[in-house]
């Protein structure tokens, strides 16, 4: 079987300690750094630092090395240091293992099981969930609770995370069981794996893994699923052949599938046991550090600098000098450190010599006092170059260059040290407060999240954070600056005038839904629409709201693709204009029903990921969001709920507001929408909903904030006071400038008429 590397999904970059020979940082498929160059590094780039301060030291810092010179063995007195630094390094190392896949017989052939493992160690985490016989489309559904292992979390609405674990002493492998009946209509298991330390994904070629379990069977008896006669995997994978098969996430088969409505029904079939193992090429970051001291000998007058790093190994110093701050790279003249060696003439090489107890190594170098700067890099073999911030070190060997003349002037004015002492104790005193309040709050999340709490001890913490709060404003009322009675005055009458939010509307709106879940299947909506025009004036209603106008995968308009592209089931852009004119003389306002958290994609990435689209806004992956596995965005992390049928845009990106803004715009003068019904809007921040409404200014906007209520063994809880409050703080996280549906009063009364109608 051919070995494959499975990249992950989301590059993260958090830290955690594994048990590998240095510190180590798991990685996967890092992009930020790259310390892999085809040729000795004399490029012009340097690492800048701050000029640093005098350091005056007690005790030698150096490391017993063999001498470059007879100066090496120069002791350290006091003030002979004048530049010390510590700079991290980190480079990346591959780590092979396998990942399995099981699928067994359990007790007898009603129950089976569906194992996955790991054997590279980290927090794994099984991020699955089912499809069911009827399902369309590539959602996942959460599985029965009998299903689900010991451990595992529910994720929303649509998936579950199991942790892997090792099952018995000795075990190689992190692994989870998951038990099914094959009498249930459970048609298949989709799953990618996660490491929760770094948050990356697993997937195949940026697709979810799927274990059919049944085939798919339409009345007429074509299959339109996957039959229980598998056939092989292409690609690398191949002998993964029988049960692993990609989700199938087609737009044409959306589309298909949203437009007919076809009964399923389930066949049992005879299941086939697997197991299949898969190589898997994970990326860790290896941290390590260099440090760097700089003296003055006062027998020679040259310059001493030690270099010092807990790298092991045949580490290289490829260095030179700088006579100023261009920072040309020289050769210095001879004597040279032992194992030093000539790189064309433009470069030194030296072998570091090994510590004691080989922890790390160090040399020590000597340069003329002509000389003003040390450059290096570390070189640990042909393709491993570690440098600082992808540029070469630069350290200044000369006291001045470390500490500015205005700082030593400002130290030799009386009071001046005693102020920048005052003000420096007073900022650590704050920040130890802040650091405190923090802590306390932490402590008290804590507290909170645990089953067994105590009331007295959260109220023990409440006091501790009023005092320390109320301590740190008592800082903040004396040191911050004290403002005149005039000048308040002028601030507050330069103030512009208050400007009504947009998107409010009068109050007395009554808004008429113009189309119904069935309306596009006419395919001439819009000129139904416009013979009704009159009537629905007559009746009272002072605003209509009209269907999706984009081009959609969806017949009804709510998997958009090409925004610029008005020709939907519903009619054409002409017919657009045509419907708005006439509600307009008769009248009424218009809102254009504007899907603005997903977009359906036009092309594959190179994983066969449709994440890239087309049309005049013409976005890459940078435009979707990057925590949603089955898109591999590149973008940040969603703001709201994932909607997990199409790529969810990032709003976060600058390009991507703009365009939207453009688009919206474009919508008001082109077709002369008024104001806007906002689709799916928990799916992101509120924020981005009062720029696009401070942008366009309608008359009137809604937001479709839909959330499930709360029930408590089935039965809906009479109290939904949370609920409505999640609507509440989506309003005011627009700040107001839209309204939204009252999905909380909807839903009770939609509970209710179901028990009238049982009664």
């Amino acid at each position: 079987m051919s070995t494959v590397t499975i990249r992950p999904l989301l590059p993260s970059y958090r830290r955690a300690n594994l048990n590998f020979r240095d510190r180590t940082n798991i990685l996967l498929k890092p992009n930020y750094i790259n310390y892999s160059i085809k040729s000795a590094p004399n490029a012009r780039r340097f690492c800048s630092f701050k000029k640093l301060q005098k350091i005056t030291v007690s005790s030698s810092t150096s490391t017993s090395t063999s001498p470059a010179t007879s100066t090496d063995t120069t002791p350290v007195r006091p003030g002979d240091v004048f530049f010390k630094e510590t700079f991290p390094l980190k480079r990346t190392h591959a780590v092979e293992g396998k990942m399995f896949v099981r699928l067994q017989k359990g007790k007898d052939e009603k129950n089976w099981q569906l194992s996955v493992g790991c054997n590279i160690p980290g927090k794994w985490i099984l991020h699955w969930g089912v499809s069911f016989v009827g399902d369309n489309g590539s959602e996942w559904d959460q599985p029965p609770k009998k299903m689900r292992p010991p451990g595992s979390v529910s994720i929303k609405d649509y998936a579950i995370e199991t942790p892997l674990k090792k099952l018995a002493e000795g075990d190689v492998f992190d692994q989870v069981n998951i038990d099914f009946d094959t009498r249930s209509d459970i048609a298949a298991i989709n799953f990618v794996l996660k490491d929760e330390e770094t948050g990356a994904w697993y997937q195949h070629r940026g697709r979810d893994f799927k274990v059919p379990l049944v085939d798919y069977l339409q009345h007429d008896g074509n299959v339109i699923g996957t039959k229980s006669t598998f056939g092989l995997w292409p690609g690398a994978l191949g002998q993964l052949s029988k049960m692993i098969l990609k989700a199938d996430t087609s737009q044409s088969g959306i589309q298909d599938s949203s437009s007919e409505s076809c009964e399923l029904k389930q066949e049992n079939k005879h299941l086939e046991g697997f197991y299949e193992e898969l190589p898997i090429v994970k990326e860790i970051i290896i941290e390590n550090t260099v440090s760097v001291s700089v003296r003055k000998c006062p027998e020679t007058a040259k310059t001493l600098l030690n270099l010092e790093t807990d790298l092991t190994g045949d580490v290289v110093v490829h260095w030179g000098v700088c006579r100023d701050d261009s920072k040309n790279w020289e050769i210095p003249a001879e004597p040279y450190p032992p194992e030093t060696i000539v790189f064309k003439n433009k470069a030194l090489r030296t072998l570091l010599q090994p510590k004691e107890g080989g922890k790390g190594c160090s040399r020590l170098f000597t340069v003329d006092e002509e000389f003003a700067g040390f450059l290096f890099v570390l070189k640990l073999n042909e393709n491993t170059w570690l440098k600082c911030m992808e540029n070469d070190f630069y350290i200044p060997l000369t006291s001045s260059s470390c500490l500015p003349a205005e700082s030593v002037q400002e130290m030799l004015i009386p009071g001046k040290a005693e102020e920048a002492t005052q003000e420096v104790s007073q900022t650590a005193y704050t920040a130890g407060i802040i650091k405190e309040i923090r802590n306390l709050v932490s402590d008290f999340s804590s507290d909170i999240s645990r089953k067994t709490k105590s009331k007295e001890a959260q109220k023990s913490i409440l006091l501790e954070i009023e005092k320390l709060a109320a301590e740190a404003y008592s800082i903040f009322r004396t040191t911050a600056p004290t403002f005149f009675e005039e000048a308040a005055v002028e601030l507050e009458e330069s103030k512009p005038p208050a400007k009504i939010s947009p998107g409010t509307g009068t109050g007395f709106e009554i808004l008429c839904q113009g189309f119904n879940w069935e309306s596009h299947k006419s395919g001439r909506w819009y000129m139904e629409l416009k013979e009704k025009a009159t009537e629905l004036s007559s009746l009272g209603f002072s605003v209509i709201w009209l269907p999706p106008p984009t081009e959609s995968v969806s017949p009804e308009g709510y998997m958009p693709r090409d925004l610029y592209n008005l020709s939907s089931r519903y009619g054409n852009i002409d017919e657009l204009k045509d419907v708005v004119n006439k509600f307009h003389d008769v009248g009424m306002k218009i809102l254009g029903d504007v899907v603005l958290n997903h977009r359906c994609a036009h092309y594959q990435n190179q994983n066969g990921v449709w994440n890239i689209f087309g049309g005049r806004l013409n976005w890459d992956d940078r435009a979707v969001v990057a925590d949603d596995p089955h898109f591999q965005g590149r973008g940040n992390k969603s703001s709201g709920d994932n909607f997990h049928a199409a790529p969810n845009i990032d709003h976060s990106q600058d390009f991507v507001r703009k365009d939207i803004k453009e688009w919206l715009c474009w919508l008001r003068n082109e077709i002369g929408y008024d104001g806007w019904r906002l689709d799916f809007v928990r799916g992101f921040w509120g924020g981005y909903v009062k720029d696009y409404l401070e942008a366009t200014e309608p008359y009137f906007a809604v937001g479709e904030y839909w959330d499930s209520l709360s029930y408590t063994y089935g039965e809906m809880d009479h109290n939904q006071d949370a609920h409505r409050q999640r609507i509440i703080d989506w309003i005011n996280a627009a700040s107001g400038t839209a309204g939204a549906f009252d999905v909380t009063t909807k839903g009770i009364l939609h509970s209710v008429s179901i028990s009238v109608l049982h009664v």
